[in-house]
């Protein structure tokens, strides 16, 4: 369980009692939970917005929703999606790694975060109600799926160097193949059949991501895994729109 407890601290605001897991590689190893954790956030989301829809018109509700999910991340994976997109006006690979070890936010970084939040709230606005928490106990558990999947696939652009070089070293090649079959059970559960068209959607866009970044910065940084997540998360919203707006799903 001190995995369990350090993944559930790394990913939400939440306290959580215990000791969690330490040593290097140790956030890697917590990774098997990270799916897990993302269902829990999803059953939070799925309360809160039952919530708002009895307080609030459906617009106000979905910003509501989506910026409470932001609020419980602590907006660690948005901070590396500003970083990357700053990062990636960089002349070169070198360039590039600098500009995304700056704290600062620059206008790619800012317009990355308004343009995902935007998109974000017009697709949850654009699911019926009948959808909605089936899609919200979804996306933040495919998302933090997101890391485990092209972790294996992509070396670290400074390796033995940051967060990202550590969670990689301890990150086990299995743990995306387990949690993908997961996560089709459970979609396909939840869906029917397209759950698992949804799931496939999501996690192909965020290896399309994922190859456009490591060719950026020659390879993987803490940044571009957290960016994954709310690709992923993106994706998985901006499908279910898509598929229920064409009365598939």
């Amino acid at each position: 369980m001190d995995y369990l407890v350090l993944a559930v601290r790394f990913l939400t605001i939440v306290p959580v009692p215990g000791r969690e897991g330490t040593g290097l590689g140790a956030l890697g190893r917590a990774a098997w939970w990270f799916p897990a954790v993302g269902v829990g956030l999803g059953a939070c989301l799925v309360a809160a917005d039952h919530v708002f829809a009895l307080l609030f018109p459906p617009l106000l509700g979905s910003i509501l929703v989506i910026g409470l999910w932001k609020v419980l991340t602590g907006g660690i994976h948005l901070d590396g999606l500003a970083d990357v997109f700053d990062g990636l006006a960089g002349r070169d690979a070198e360039r590039r790694l600098a500009i995304m070890r700056d704290s600062r936010i620059g206008v790619f970084g800012a317009t990355a975060l308004v343009l995902c939040l935007l998109i974000l709230t017009g697709a949850l606005d654009a699911l019926p109600a009948v959808r909605r928490p089936a899609i919200l106990l979804l996306a933040p558990a495919v998302g933090r799926l997101a890391p485990l999947l092209i972790g294996p696939l992509f070396p670290a652009a400074t390796p033995g160097q940051g967060a990202g070089a550590a969670f990689l070293d301890g990150l086990s090649p299995w743990a995306a193949p387990v949690s993908v079959a997961g996560l089709w059970i459970l979609a396909t559960a939840l869906l029917g059949p397209w759950g698992g068209l949804l799931v496939s959607f999501a996690l192909g866009s965020v290896l399309l991501w994922a190859v456009f970044v490591a060719s950026r910065l020659g390879g993987l940084t803490g940044d571009a895994l957290g960016s994954s997540v709310e690709v992923c998360e993106l994706a998985t919203l901006v499908a279910a729109a898509a598929l229920t707006h064409l009365r598939v799903i």
